[in-house]
């Protein structure tokens, strides 16, 4: 009837046509959204639904909180760990005698902050019945807040403590706890060398006198012993030498290709390794795990997509009559698929949207969120005797948000094709005469 009155409006016959042609394209759209909000003679329909929306909405809501806080956890990891562990090391297959020249010409190359000799190896630190092994390592005090925040994470002491011929060993908080041991203590070191005395074959043993502790927040808390240069050259056997310079750039995602460019620069005798090298493994395990945890609640949008499946194949039963009266109305059988498709794709995206705006929001305030719990509750859900990150961190970024978003919208539209071609498979006449 509307468009049979289109005849009686003084338009020019191009215009009649783009206008029928408009509202032939906006009447399923027009159709498909009333469905939304119109009453269900079965309840059971709106029920399942509302559960299709809150399933898309979880899913988009967790998908999008998760993520972020794996995030905050990469973000932290990266930050306390590379705060002592160098952006860079510069070795040879010897140990290195010139150290002072080598620095020289690394400080010269591009992008260089800072540089600082080391010896380290592996041994056991014991003091009274406690035993840890330990990763020991040798450094120059001078030199050493050039390439590493330990300086600025001092507990107890400073690193200045240490003095060449004092054996002084600094320790990491967990280290230091797990061993009992207070400054002043005397802390065995012994390597896995063994050395010939005439009293027998004993390992190559030293006792140090604890003088800091430092706590950055990180695993090397647990494992890491500072002693001075010089000391380790004595306990090591390597008079004046060295085993390479520790290298810190300006930026950290960078400093790979940074190295590379030095080394090219210093000769064929240097090798080194960057972080990603070194610490790549437990930055490629958290990548994966954000993976496989984005993948497994991505689950929750798939079960939400059955929902919308349900609840409109369910909407096309109740709606058989209505088809067939829209058929013989002039209705083709592609306008009644975009009924059913824009029907379900709305339900997806107000769950998606909805979804969206609370996980970006929670994940803008996770940590206040879960602080103000552990008040409520009283209790701390990462306890920071055990854990080093003793708080829920989070890091929202938008491309998360966004191909979250993209594969929950996908995935709603999807789920329309399906229902939708079975309510255009409707015969008008058979579906008259049966609910006549």
């Amino acid at each position: 009837m509307v468009l049979l009155s289109l005849g009686e409006l003084p338009l020019s016959r191009l215009a009649k046509s783009c206008l029928i042609c408009a509202m032939s394209l906006s009447l399923p759209w027009f159709i498909g959204l009333r469905y939304i909000r119109s009453k269900r003679r079965n309840g059971f329909i709106a029920f399942v639904s509302v559960f299709a929306f809150l399933g898309m909405m979880l899913g988009v809501f967790a998908l999008i909180v998760v993520l972020s806080v794996m995030n905050g956890f990469d973000h932290e990891l990266k930050s306390r760990i590379l705060k002592v562990v160098p952006h860079g090391y510069i070795t040879t297959r010897s140990p290195l005698q010139d150290w002072p020249k080598l620095r020289s010409q690394v400080a010269s190359g591009s992008g260089v902050q800072g540089s600082a000799p080391y010896i380290e190896g592996k041994g056991l630190a014991s003091y009274g019945g406690a035993v840890r092994g330990v990763e020991i390592q040798g450094i120059s005090p001078e030199h050493e807040a050039e390439v590493s925040a330990i300086a600025q994470n001092m507990l107890v002491g400073e690193l200045g403590y240490l003095q060449p011929g004092d054996y002084g060993l600094v320790l990491g908080s967990l280290l230091a706890r797990r061993l009992g041991v207070t400054t002043g203590d005397k802390v065995s070191v012994t390597l896995p060398v063994m050395s010939i005395t005439p009293a027998g074959v004993f390992p190559r043993s030293k006792r140090f006198t604890l003088v800091g502790v430092f706590e950055v927040g990180a695993q090397v808390d647990q494992s890491l012993a500072l002693i001075h240069l010089a000391d380790a050259q004595t306990l090591f056997r390597l008079p004046n030498q060295v085993h390479g310079l520790r290298v810190q750039f300006d930026d950290l995602y960078t400093a790979p290709a940074q190295l590379s460019t030095l080394l090219a620069t210093l000769g064929n005798d240097y090798v080194g390794k960057d972080w990603s090298q070194t610490q790549g493994s437990l930055f490629q395990a958290v990548k994966m795990e954000k993976t496989v945890v984005g993948i497994m609640l991505g689950v929750i949008i798939a079960i939400a997509a059955f929902n919308i499946v349900t609840s409109l194949i369910m909407m096309v039963a109740e709606k058989r009559s209505d088809i067939a009266v829209l058929r013989t109305l002039g209705m083709t059988r592609h306008d009644i698929i975009r009924v059913f498709m824009v029907q379900g794709t709305a339900m997806g995206l107000v769950g998606v949207l909805v979804g969206s705006v609370c996980g970006i929001f929670v994940a803008h305030y996770m940590s206040a969120i879960m602080g103000f719990v552990e008040r409520v509750m009283g209790f701390q859900v990462f306890d920071q005797n055990v854990y080093f990150v003793s708080y829920l961190p989070s890091v929202w970024k938008w491309q998360d948000s966004a191909w979250t978003c993209a594969l929950a919208a996908l995935v709603s539209f999807l789920a329309t094709i399906y229902p939708a071609y079975r309510a255009a498979s409707i015969e008008p006449a058979e579906a008259l005469r049966y609910d006549s």
